[in-house]
């Protein structure tokens, strides 16, 4: 083996001169390798993009996996107690006056005088009314022989869709459910008085009325047929069927427009007057159900409340094997909306973007290439733009759509044009500085000494020397629309429902109590907005130090 001048084997002397150290390694890469090269060597640049593509994976991909629908909903039974009926008792004596009778306020508020003084009659109007008590609780008022009202505290009422009594029926009724009312009071003071040993009272003997005439107790005539009452107020006719309820207490449907059966009526009223607290009704269909009754003394209410089996949204579920991340409060599975949503705040991110950038390369380049009048006046809308108060108009724009009841999908169509449109000055100043300054290099004295046209000179020779910053700036632009988004969702003048986003997702939590009982609806929409903005950022400068590596130094 011979030696060259150097004093070095020929064969070792052949192989360092076809061999590349690491700066001529470097210089032979093409500068898309290098830039990808330094690209990679920055850490937080690469956890930027791992980040990106998970989340892109999770939004677009999750989605197609996710066996429930961004919109579908979820039920679950449950018992409710919900207010069906209120039971008020008459404690005051109500007049009722025969048709054809003028009996007005300021006439019972005489008889209210006379009966407190203990008067058998009055004069009202030069008309006077004699007083009678038939049995203790009911006061009659009769002028020239004839009963023309009468006073008590208990109400006649009818089954639904039956007529109305006639005066002469009520009074009837009224009269002998009182005797049968006091009957019973004086027993119960008779066994006490046997028990005490004293003689018991005889039983008290029957009532007249204007064609009636009690027969027995209990029992009255009325338009020859026969009719009879008990403790509870139930007036029947002959054949056992409840024609009326007579009975101080009055009830209503809790909604006014709840017609309530005729026996479950009698069965509540029952119960309030025995003091029960809950009453089992078995309905014409064979459904079974359970009202509940609570006295409110400030009110003097009987509440009833009924026990109900119903199917509900499975509203703010705790995470399980089904949900991963519970239920919001749509009833809607929280993975699956997450999923979607960062489908469309990404997709938002992404358009806004590329119409800003497009208005931004297409003002900017025309501005820096022909300068004069032209940059003067593109300049000057920037300016304009730049001026404009971007939350404020778009708040604006998100109340006219909500009066105009537009559907989502065009909503969010208008939003990113919207975001889009205000958003491309910064882009437009940014390519005209760049091609302020390329304009006069060598490379474009060339295209013009070439005869190229000047579209062509822009889009082939300035722009792609552009594309570089361009690429930066874009890549901050994403995270920050991608805020702005979620801001205006949250708002609720962004992605309206059924479509999902991360911002309106996070809106979910309205209140204090959503927000520290349900942790799960509003964390895992506020951690992926977090990722998903670091990520952009993370890999906007990890691009920005990779196209200047003058930037790190």
């Amino acid at each position: 083996m011979s030696d060259n001048k150097n004093g070095m084997p020929a064969e070792k002397s052949n192989e360092q001169e076809y061999s590349l150290n690491d700066d001529r390694r470097v210089r032979v890469l093409s500068p898309g390798a290098l830039i990808a090269k330094r690209f990679f060597r920055n850490r937080l640049a690469v956890v930027g993009l791992v980040i990106l593509v998970v989340m892109f994976l999770f939004s677009f991909v999750g989605g197609l996996v996710s066996p429930y629908g961004q919109d579908e909903t979820f039920n679950t039974t449950t018992q409710l107690n919900t207010q069906y009926a209120g039971i008020t008792e008459t404690t005051s004596r109500r007049y009722v006056a025969a048709p054809d009778a003028d009996f007005g306020a300021l006439v019972q508020s005489s008889a209210n005088s006379a009966i407190a003084e203990g008067a058998s009659s009055f004069e009202r109007d030069g008309v006077t009314y004699t007083i009678d008590q038939p049995v203790e609780g009911v006061y009659t008022f009769s002028t020239g022989g004839e009963v023309v009202a009468y006073a008590s505290t208990n109400l006649v009422s009818v089954p639904s869709g039956a007529e109305t009594p006639s005066f002469d029926f009520q009074l009837a009724a009224v009269t002998a459910v009182a005797e049968v009312t006091s009957h019973a009071a004086d027993a119960t003071a008779a066994e006490g008085d046997a028990a005490s040993g004293e003689e018991a009272p005889a039983e008290g003997e029957t009532v007249d009325a204007d064609q009636t005439q009690i027969d027995t107790l209990g029992t009255f005539e009325y338009g020859g047929q026969s009719y009879s009452v008990n403790e509870v107020g139930d007036v029947t006719d002959a054949s056992g069927t409840v024609v009326a309820a007579v009975s101080p207490f009055a009830i209503s449907s809790a909604d006014g427009n709840t017609q309530i059966p005729d026996d479950l009526r009698a069965a509540l009223l029952a119960a309030v007057e025995t003091d029960a607290s809950e009453v089992t009704y078995t309905a014409e269909d064979g459904s079974e159900h359970t009202y509940s009754i609570s006295y409110d003394a400030y009110s003097s209410v009987y509440n009833v409340t009924e026990t109900t089996t119903n199917t509900v949204y499975d509203r703010y579920a705790s995470p399980s094997a089904e949900h991963w991340l519970g239920t919001d409060g749509n009833g809607m599975d929280m993975l699956t909306r997450l999923m979607y949503g960062g489908r469309v705040s990404l997709i938002i991110g992404f358009i806004v973007v590329f119409i800003a950038a497009g208005l931004g390369v297409i003002m900017g380049g025309i501005s820096g290439y022909f300068g004069g009048w032209v940059d003067n006046l593109i300049m000057r809308i920037v300016d304009v733009f730049y001026c404009l108060p971007s939350m404020p108009i778009i708040i604006i724009l998100g109340s006219a759509m909500d009066s105009l009841r537009l559907d989502s999908w065009t909503r969010m169509i208008y939003l990113m044009l919207v975001l889009g449109f205000l958003s491309w000055p910064s882009i437009a100043r940014l390519v005209r500085g760049q091609i302020l300054s390329l304009r006069e290099q060598e490379f474009m004295l060339a295209t013009e000494a070439t005869g190229i046209s000047v579209p062509h000179r822009i889009i082939r020779h300035l722009i792609p020397n552009v594309m570089p910053q361009l690429i930066v700036s874009c890549t901050m632009s994403l995270g920050s629309t991608i805020i702005t988004e979620a801001t205006l969702s949250f708002l609720g003048l962004g992605v309206k429902f059924p479509f999902a986003s991360w911002g309106n997702i996070i809106s979910d939590v309205n209140n204090a109590y959503v927000m520290t009982n349900y942790w799960f609806i509003w964390i895992p929409a506020g951690i992926c907005l977090l990722l998903a903005v670091l990520g952009f950022n993370f890999v906007g400068d990890g691009l920005r130090d990779a196209f200047d590596p003058k930037m790190n130094r």
